[in-house]
């Protein structure tokens, strides 16, 4: 048992009166709005981290060639609206926290506990999630992991809040909003409206990045396609924060081609294979993507040089060190590859990975390695 409070709060306690907007209404239809964006993103992320992080024993599609492009879109865009929703969530109930006592018995503030830990792994999870967007890390561990376990826990209180709350849930959904505003500022329904303005506004400002169409309104979107400086496509990481540009340039370059026998091919060897023309998407983590049209030698014409085929593993590494040296390849996705030399019809940049780069359907952009050096097959 927890010790007796006083019946009334102390006289520095602060007030506990909900105002005339805040309600069970407003509070269920938000938390509705707030809980199903979570989980659409919650289920948009899982499929995009199974694309980048592939199960032994269950190959990553390459069909539809658009498909990582389509669910880290949905991804991103629904964590960022997600946002100013948990926040209007929050404001809702804040006057919750003000309650006396603060707890009335164990069980009590066991569910209040469980309360702090869901807001401090929703907030956690959209922030650290909006910061990779912009490519800042202030944190010392590993933010793919910590995203990913973070999601999970996020998930399960999401469904023990909503188990614990679900009389108060149909009850504040079963009460009308009301239409007439008040002395003291807008009308619930007036409220949630405003809401749904702000995160239609925040949306419709980003999904630029990814509808080509709706690029001219991406007022708020971190990346800008159709602004590319380089060969019609953004560049996250230049060759000169990758350190290669003297590597790549080198005259002594060499692409290593290994399996049953090894193969060597200089810059003009490349560029005089017979090549292939695809239309393929680049699609990043950070959720922006664009179409482009790339043209180079077959990767599983020069696997089968070497004694491979379609059912061999391939690795591909890079010039650059660091966790996007290296990346893997097989199955569909390697039957669909391309070693691209030619970007939109002008030979690569030495951004977009000079002298040539991998490019296959159905990969994250991380995984399109640049400025190749060695391919092994096994």
């Amino acid at each position: 048992m927890l010790p007796r409070p006083p019946e009334e709060p102390p006289s520095w306690w602060p007030s506990a009166d909900p105002g005339p907007t805040r309600g069970g209404a407003l509070t269920a239809r938000l938390g509705v709005l707030a809980g199903s964006s979570l989980l659409v993103c919650f289920v948009t992320g899982l499929i995009s981290h199974y694309l980048g992080h592939p199960w032994s024993w269950l190959p990553p599609p390459a069909r539809p060639a658009w498909l990582y492009r389509l669910t880290q879109g949905i991804h991103v865009i629904t964590g960022i609206a997600t946002i100013p929703l948990v926040l209007a969530k929050l404001w809702s109930v804040q006057h919750r926290l003000r309650q006396w006592p603060p707890a009335r018995s164990v069980a009590h503030a066991a569910e209040r506990a469980s309360v702090g830990l869901l807001v401090a792994a929703v907030l956690l999870e959209l922030v650290t999630g909006l910061l990779n967007v912009l490519q800042y890390y202030p944190w010392p561990w590993d933010f793919v992991a910590v995203h990913f376990a973070t999601a999970w826990l996020v998930i399960g209180s999401v469904a023990l809040h909503v188990a614990v709350q679900l009389p108060a849930i149909r009850d504040g959904l079963a009460t009308p909003l009301s239409r007439r505003g008040t002395t003291r500022g807008l009308s619930r329904r007036g409220v949630l409206g405003s809401i749904g303005l702000g995160v239609g506004t925040v949306v419709a400002t980003t999904v630029g990045q990814v509808v080509g169409p709706l690029a001219p309104l991406a007022l708020l979107a971190p990346r800008r396609p159709d602004r590319a400086p380089d060969q019609d496509l953004p560049v996250n990481r230049t060759a000169a924060a990758a350190g290669v540009g003297t590597a790549a340039r080198a005259s002594t370059y060499r692409l290593e081609v290994r399996g049953r026998t090894e193969r060597s091919f200089t810059v003009s060897e490349l560029e005089s294979l017979p090549s292939q023309r695809r239309s393929l998407p680049i699609a990043c983590v950070e959720g922006w993507s664009r179409n482009a049209h790339w043209q180079g030698p077959s990767l599983l014409d020069l696997v089968a040089s070497v004694g491979g085929g379609a059912s061999s593993q391939v690795t591909v590494t890079s010039l650059e060190d660091g966790p996007y040296a290296v990346s893997s390849i097989r199955d569909g996705q390697l039957r669909g590859a391309l070693l691209a030399t030619h970007l939109n019809g002008q030979r690569l940049s030495l951004d977009h990975g000079y002298p040539v780069r991998l490019i296959a359907p159905g990969r994250t952009g991380e995984q399109q390695t640049k400025w190749v050096t060695r391919i092994e097959v096994s």
